[in-house]
């Protein structure tokens, strides 16, 4: 049987298949904003204009010269003049002279020579066209001055961000209709194995149905990218070639799934060798689950062959093929969701090996503290799904993956942990 080569760490292992891709972006296209959520942009994207483009109030209240209101108390209250109303989506026709005010609700111009707004709550009417203030303002309170979100010509969004539901929102502040976004990184996914169907087959014994092509879809599509399936390939060397051959062609990425024979791991490896150069880069990964990951590059694109264990294939899919999509995307780094918890009973593990387990987030109600002590990890608790690598529901219940380094040998019921949101 041939010998499995020397494992690396999963960080040092995706470095390695990292360090020889491209650090270009893919292929962009134009797309409208209303459209643009979890895309990545291609272009830096400046503000055409200030934002705000007029100062305007952010309560309702009276528009006054901030110095008319100096020393306004409840017992000692300002009185102004109220000399008009502040019409919505229009400008004031109007301006503020010392001892004057004017009417405001939130989103209002603050007409000319105002530069404060007094809350209605602070305020009472004196009698007609007076005003009674109770509360003294700053220059500036109560009011967005103009480019006081961004400045005419500011970067608001760089190339390579993520599109999010607040940018979309900026955007269209700005009147920016559509911009260039990077296209759907395109990875083609390829299952192997004799005893694997499609999941519309009923199965005879000894048959599976194909899980990873659709998994693996899920998270390419989550992650940016357009998953196309070439279906699931006999443990033929030639077989295999073909199919990753065309799909090299075709495509950004390229995943082999295979079982976890060493036959054929083997197989994917040496067709993988055969695609292009440098080929196979990593051959063995040390960690829990997903050992027989090979990491591969073949003529500038990432080639990767995961387990055919679901739970495998799909944990080594958040830990490599999702950093490749985000670095053909030309994603800006970002840190990932996680969460501290408490963890619930005792887990183990083995010194020199990095382990993942699926965990689920049960909320546990808040203990009392002393005063001014803080808390790490308060509202969750981490409770680790136990099940081998090919049990899909142990992975479908979790609500996230904690990770033990391979300098560890587990961690205690009890202590805070970082659980990686999945």
């Amino acid at each position: 049987m041939p010998e499995f080569l020397t494992l690396l760490p999963p960080d040092e292992a995706r470095e390695k298949l990292l360090s020889h891709l491209s650090t270009r972006i893919v292929d962009s296209e134009s797309v409208s904003v209303d459209l643009s959520l979890g895309r990545v942009t291609a272009q830096d994207i400046f503000a055409p204009h200030p934002l705000p483009e007029f100062s305007r109030s952010t309560v309702d209240g009276y528009a006054v010269k901030s110095k008319d209101t100096f020393g306004a108390t409840d017992s000692l209250p300002a009185y102004l003049n109220l000399i008009g109303e502040v019409p919505m989506g229009e400008e004031p026709s109007f301006e503020i002279e010392s001892g004057q005010c004017a009417l405001i609700h939130t989103g209002g111009m603050l007409p000319k020579n105002a530069d404060a707004v007094v809350m209605l709550e602070y305020t009472q009417i004196a009698q007609k066209n007076e005003i009674e203030i109770f509360k003294s303002v700053a220059d500036g309170e109560n009011v967005i001055k103009i480019g006081e979100d961004v400045v005419q010509n500011q970067l608001v969004i760089p190339k390579g961000t993520l599109i999010r539901p607040a940018g979309i929102g900026g955007l269209m502040a700005l009147g920016i209709m559509s911009l260039r976004v990077a296209s759907l990184v395109k990875v083609g996914i390829i299952s192997t194995g004799d005893e694997v169907i499609e999941p519309s087959q009923k199965p005879k014994m000894g048959q599976v149905r194909d899980i990873n092509s659709y998994t693996l879809s899920a998270l390419i599509h989550k992650s940016g990218g357009q998953a196309k399936r070439y279906g699931i390939i006999s443990d033929r060397f030639e077989a295999l070639k073909e199919a990753a051959l065309k799909a090299l062609s075709e495509c950004d990425v390229v995943i082999i799934t295979a079982g976890s024979s060493a036959s054929t791991r083997d197989l994917t490896a040496e067709v993988i060798n055969q695609l292009g150069s440098p080929g196979v880069l990593v051959h063995g990964i040390n960690t829990r689950p997903g050992k027989p990951t090979i990491l591969g590059v073949c003529n500038g694109k990432a080639v990767i062959g995961l387990p055919g264990n679901p739970v495998s294939a799909l944990v080594n899919g958040y830990l490599f093929v999702v950093p490749v999509i985000e670095k053909l995307l030309g994603v800006l780094p970002k840190p990932k969701a996680s969460v501290q918890a408490k963890l619930t009973v005792n887990l183990s593990s083995q010194a020199g090996r990095e382990d993942w387990f699926p965990v689920k987030l049960i909320p546990s109600p808040p203990t009392p503290l002393p005063l001014g002590e803080g808390r790490r990890g308060e509202g969750y608790e981490a409770e680790p799904i136990f099940g081998k690598s090919n049990l899909i529901f142990s992975l479908a219940s979790a609500d996230g993956l904690l990770k033990i380094h391979a300098d560890a040998t587990g961690y205690s019921a009890g202590e805070i942990v970082e659980v990686m949101l999945i």
